[in-house]
């Protein structure tokens, strides 16, 4: 369901509010490029600073804009698991193709407590789940062991990996069905991973170069319909992955979604605003990325 080009979508605002009129042309921008699924609330969504009515208003719009043009893969994730429940509800409530669900960050938990927190929602919301293991942003790492027990479960279909570790991602592999979806969670590293057998990607970079994201795909015979392993191109893979690798690396610079946002904002898509704690790039950060985006003729 969820294979090739998604966006980690940014939240736009613009006086401290969601700015609808952006974020509405940021998803027709998506859909016109060829991006396969949205993926709104997420981390780059700036999640944990939406208030929860802000949180339920951006998935429903999503939906609403998208108009089964495009899948929806809700950010639902909590380190409350009671919380967690609730959003993927809405989510499921007002459309949404699936919940995307982090590992609970900052309580901790362990292996045994991922398996609790996971099923639950899973017990609770008929809705496909793709996990998110993201360890720089929670200090807890799902293991392969634990994905694959997790992956037994009729409704988790697959995970987004940003662990960094390709060694972590091919024993994913090994040991969970070929039908367990496994998404780049790392722009540098999505090439990479697609020699492994990764089968898409949940990508900050395509916010900034949806198509250029998405003919990655494309040339490899991987769309939201599936994967065709006919006439890949794995040369012509190789040159947007080179071509998007300052760009992968300039949008890191700073935590995200500052970097994305700057970008945005420079490009003329959205205000550079971001809520606190983040706050907008600067300084010699701020040119790096300035220079990448003049150099790809982005602005």
């Amino acid at each position: 369901m969820f294979y090739g080009s998604g966006v980690a979508l940014v939240t736009p605002f613009k006086n401290e509010k969601i700015d609808e009129a952006a974020l509405t042309q940021l998803i027709e921008e998506q859909i016109a490029a060829g991006t396969d699924f949205l993926v709104p609330c997420g981390t780059t969504g700036e999640s944990p600073t939406l208030s929860h009515e802000e949180h339920n208003w951006v998935i429903e719009h999503c939906v609403k804009i998208a108009q089964g043009r495009i899948k929806v893969l809700a950010g639902a994730g909590s380190n409350s698991t009671a919380e967690a429940i609730r959003l993927a509800k809405h989510a499921q409530q007002v459309g949404a193709d699936g919940s995307l669900q982090i590992t609970p960050y900052y309580n901790k938990p362990t292996q045994a407590g991922l398996i609790a927190h996971f099923e639950a929602i899973h017990n609770a919301v008929d809705l496909p789940m793709v996990l998110y293991n993201v360890p720089g942003r929670t200090s807890v790492n799902l293991l392969p062991d634990t994905v694959a027990q997790l992956a037994k479960l009729p409704n988790i279909i697959g995970i987004k990996e940003a662990s960094g570790s390709l060694d972590q991602i091919s024993q994913i592999i090994e040991t969970c069905s070929k039908d367990f979806v496994l998404l780049s969670g790392e722009d540098s590293l999505t090439f990479p991973m697609l020699s492994l057998g990764v089968k898409g990607s949940i990508s900050v970079t395509a916010n900034v170069v949806p198509q250029l994201c998405a003919q990655m795909f494309q040339s490899l015979g991987i769309s939201h319909q599936g994967i065709k392993t006919e006439n890949q191109n794995w040369e012509r893979a190789r040159e947007i992955h080179f071509a998007l690798a300052e760009l992968n690396r300039v949008l890191f610079i700073a935590t995200n979604p500052i970097p994305v946002k700057s970008a945005l904002a420079m490009m003329g898509k959205i205000k550079d605003e971001l809520r606190l704690p983040l706050v907008s790039l600067k300084g010699e950060a701020r040119q790096s990325l300035e220079k990448t985006l003049k150099a790809m003729k982005l602005i």
